[in-house]
């Protein structure tokens, strides 16, 4: 087997049709799998998986409830996998009709790949006023917060799987924003993360208000523990001058939000902030 697709499963029944479509849609000659990790779904996701095994004849379905999370889940169908390389993908996103064969000749060119990421499709306006479509549609992701190194979503990434093995895989204690803690260290032990886009991915945003709200706090704690561990590896530490600007920048924005997607801008930024409040005091690490 050349490639493994490995996509975590956690009730993603409204959306993994149009994920499990794109992937037998794919015309590829190399042997490839699909591996499916169920990871405690308690709607239909599964049976709807079940129904795709015609169509996608080398399909691996994987049930793992012992442990929460997308990373679990991706070293659970790494572990099962038999290819010479590992493709992952998510179950609420659409991969493009030839995704596989693009993904497959970056990663056999490069090691470890990102795929473009494209937005419009699958999400609604009001999620793409607020989250916009900039993100790795042309180029990696830049580590703003401090300069330190670039990564990408796990949606659409791909790599040579001895050097997945040789880093452990996924860190399961992230979990959130483990995409960006497995791309440092891939990099950190020598294999540059290349932006490879011919491969699309349709990526899907949060839609609803709350969603978007309890992502931005998990994001913004989990950047603090991404803080706290690469000080050690040559991330610089943060000015204190940016926490205070931060704030007072979502002082200054206050009168828009008569406007939804100003609101919806500043719940995320708000969300963010407070996230890293909370990151700081249970990490034991300032974050400003």
């Amino acid at each position: 087997m050349k490639v493994s697709v490995i996509m975590p499963v956690y009730d993603a029944a409204d959306t993994i049709a149009v994920q499990l479509d794109a992937l037998a849609g794919q015309a590829w000659d190399e042997p490839w799998e699909v591996i499916v990790i169920d990871n405690g779904s308690t709607d239909d996701s599964m049976r709807i998986v079940e129904a795709y095994r015609d169509r996608l004849p080398n399909l691996q379905i994987l049930r793992s409830t012992e442990r929460q999370g997308p990373a679990h889940g991706r070293n659970v169908g790494a572990r099962a996998a038999s290819g010479t390389y590992l493709a992952f993908c998510d179950a609420d996103d659409e991969v493009a009709d030839d995704w596989v064969a693009r993904i497959a000749a970056a990663v056999e060119a490069h090691d470890f790949v990102a795929s473009r990421m494209d937005a419009e499709r699958l999400s609604d306006g009001r999620a793409l006023a607020t989250k916009g479509n900039k993100r790795q549609q042309t180029g990696l992701i830049e580590y703003t917060y401090v300069r330190y190194l670039p990564f990408a979503g796990t949606c659409g990434l791909a790599i040579r799987r001895d050097l997945h093995d040789a880093v452990g895989g996924f860190d399961e204690s992230m979990r959130y924003l483990e995409d960006c803690d497995y791309c440092w260290r891939v990099q950190l032990a020598g294999t540059p993360l290349v932006f490879a886009p011919e491969a699309l991915v349709h990526i899907r945003h949060r839609d609803d208000p709350r969603g978007m709200y309890a992502q931005a706090l998990n994001w913004g704690e989990y950047n603090v523990v991404l803080l706290k561990r690469y000080r050690e590896h040559g991330m610089p530490a943060p000015s204190w001058t940016v926490g205070p600007k931060l704030w007072w920048r979502l002082v200054t924005r206050l009168p828009g939000l008569r406007k939804q997607a100003n609101r919806d801008r500043w719940m995320w930024a708000l969300g963010y902030r407070v996230g890293q409040v909370r990151g700081s005091i249970k990490h034991r690490m300032f974050a400003p």
